[in-house]
């Protein structure tokens, strides 16, 4: 089969693409054929050899997928081969013709659902899942923030949100941004480089009789952080889901909310947090609050391409690659 080989850490252009042998499934172990792949900023720190836990190399990148069932090994009984289903991690990469993943990472596609969006649910929801919920405890009637509001974590907060009753405001950073923002379920959008973005924020949770979001979620702490602190509620929550470098703080800025800072990760829920997180995306897809955005799609060759954009772009929604 075809996969994306990474031989040594570095940029871009260490992704290669080459010929490998196909996976076959052990006990508890399902082969997919991936009809496609999800690009993820975490990849881009692997590959780049920048994050705490790095493969073993050669490594193929990957953790969500879409496809067809191709095999399954004993014991499994989740799907059986021919089956539509997106892969919420995967043991071999999904940059790739053919996946491996154990069962539990492996989860049936609604048929409205189509391949590349079934490739733009697993990290993108799953953490969206996680910080709102697992992290923030988010409640109805509350108000979040979420600043990076057009990736595809970000509108998979926002589309969390508003069906579960917060009122959502979203930021981007242009106004083809903000519209995609709204479209998909925010209350009001703004854009994140408006010198006022402070003072609208305060004006609208002052309608609501409060002094500030009850949660915001942060897509890049390095340049927000700070500004976060200050701007949170009374007992606010602010979530840190992405950051990509280093940023001075006043702690005082948080005690005086009394408010707390909560850091996350998707690889460190529990085996039971990521069966209910993987639960509810199963019923957000079949009822419809749950719709992926691609923004893009790429041939399986031109990974070094979309591993450029993810980083270097403000993408609207999903990078995903076609095998």
């Amino acid at each position: 089969m075809k996969a994306i080989r990474v031989h040594e850490f570095g940029g871009p252009e260490k992704l290669v693409l080459e010929e490998i042998p196909d996976p076959h499934p052990g006990p508890g172990e399902i082969v997919v054929q991936v009809k496609a792949a999800g690009v993820n900023p975490v990849e881009t720190y692997m590959r780049a050899g920048a994050y705490p836990t790095l493969p073993k190399l050669p490594w193929t990148p990957g953790n969500d997928g879409a496809g067809i069932v191709h095999s399954i090994g004993s014991g499994v009984k989740s799907v059986k081969a021919g089956d539509r289903v997106y892969v919420a991690g995967s043991v071999t990469g999904t940059y790739a013709e053919y996946s491996l993943s154990n069962e539990s990472q492996v989860h049936k596609l609604a048929e409205k659902v189509s391949f590349p969006q079934g490739a733009a649910i697993g990290i993108p929801y799953g953490t969206a899942y996680r910080a709102l919920f697992q992290r923030a405890k988010a409640l109805p009637n509350e108000i979040v923030l979420i600043n990076g509001a057009s990736g595809s974590v970000g509108l998979a907060a926002v589309q969390w949100a508003r069906a579960y009753g917060l009122l959502v405001i979203g930021t981007a950073g242009s106004d083809e941004g903000m519209s995609l923002v709204e479209k998909n379920g925010a209350h009001y959008t703004f854009n994140h480089s408006a010198a006022d973005l402070a003072d609208r924020v305060k004006h609208i949770t002052e309608i609501r009789g409060k002094q500030g979001p009850d949660i915001i979620i942060e897509m890049l702490a390095n340049k927000n952080l700070a500004k976060d602190m200050q701007l949170l509620g009374r007992h606010g929550r602010i979530v840190v889901v992405g950051n990509r470098g280093t940023i001075e703080i006043n702690a005082r800025d948080i005690m005086a909310k009394d408010g707390a800072i909560l850091g996350m990760s998707l690889p460190y829920a529990s085996d039971a947090e990521k069966a209910a997180i993987y639960s509810a995306i199963g019923a957000a897809l079949e009822i419809g609050v749950a719709h992926p955005v691609v923004a893009h799609e790429y041939p399986l060759k031109d990974a070094t391409q979309a591993h450029k954009d993810v980083m270097e772009k403000s993408t609207h929604g999903k990078l995903v690659l076609l095998p």
